[in-house]
């Protein structure tokens, strides 16, 4: 049987201790190998190791996840980072600025929703396109407040 450590200064890691540096579960980070969103290579016993660039790439992950990013789409944006090479701090800045830009865009429909949100709940709806065709200028809530069209008022057919 063939014993194969991870020596103190070897860049690669056992998937353990890159759970452990990350606060990842191991199977998350099986899944994120398999799924090809980090890469990794094989000891001679067969298990995966993982370069220690890996941990910022699964901090990207987690983060991206948190902001409602899907695998696929957190997926892509890694695709653009070098894989013979630790990415640089210019690879991570042109990365976070495609997801700045994203979510600034995001911030800007919330706020839209979030101002019109009072009318779209006395329409019920909860659609601001739907709304601006069914119920412009809210005058569904003359007949009254609440969700009208759940309530069965008729959209104005003039």
């Amino acid at each position: 049987m063939t014993i194969f450590y991870v020596m103190k200064n070897d860049p690669f890691m056992s998937i353990g201790q890159i759970a452990k540096r990350t606060g990842s579960n191991v199977s998350a980070i099986r899944f994120y190998a398999t799924e090809n969103l980090i890469p990794f290579t094989r000891s001679p016993s067969g298990h995966r190791l993982f370069h220690r660039s890996v941990i910022r790439r699964i901090s990207f992950i987690l983060i991206s996840q948190n902001l409602g990013y899907s695998l696929q789409e957190i997926k892509g944006a890694l695709d653009s980072l070098p894989e013979n090479r630790t990415p640089t701090k210019a690879d991570w800045e042109r990365l976070s600025k495609k997801f700045s830009q994203d979510i600034e865009s995001r911030i800007k429909q919330l706020k839209e929703l979030q101002s019109k949100l009072s009318g779209c709940i006395g329409c019920g709806c909860l659609s601001l396109k739907k709304c601006e065709l069914y119920n412009a200028g809210d005058y569904i809530s003359k007949n009254g407040s609440g969700a009208r069209f759940l309530l069965g008022d008729k959209p104005d057919e003039s």
